[in-house]
């Protein structure tokens, strides 16, 4: 149960960052920025694991984790755009 809060959580905060990091206005709530996070989390983590960076089972670092957050903005601008 504390697991699942605490990825929420960390999910938040890398959604904000990541947001913060990319200009433009993203209207997203809360629960998307979350997703946001936790989704650019779980895509560092597999790209790491790809390129041979992370183990599997090794969850990403936060730099990574902003950054597959940041991706997700990009290519979410556009779709969104088209």
């Amino acid at each position: 149960m504390f697991s699942l809060i605490g990825t929420i959580i960390v999910g938040f905060i890398v959604g904000l960052l990541a947001r913060a990091l990319k200009p433009g206005d993203d209207k997203l709530g809360i629960i998307m920025t979350s997703i946001l996070g936790i989704a650019g989390s779980l895509l560092a983590g597999w790209a790491g694991q790809k390129m041979g960076w992370y183990a599997p089972g090794d969850p990403a670092g936060w730099i990574a984790s902003i950054v597959g957050a940041v991706v997700l903005l990009l290519v979410y601008g556009m779709v969104k755009s088209k």
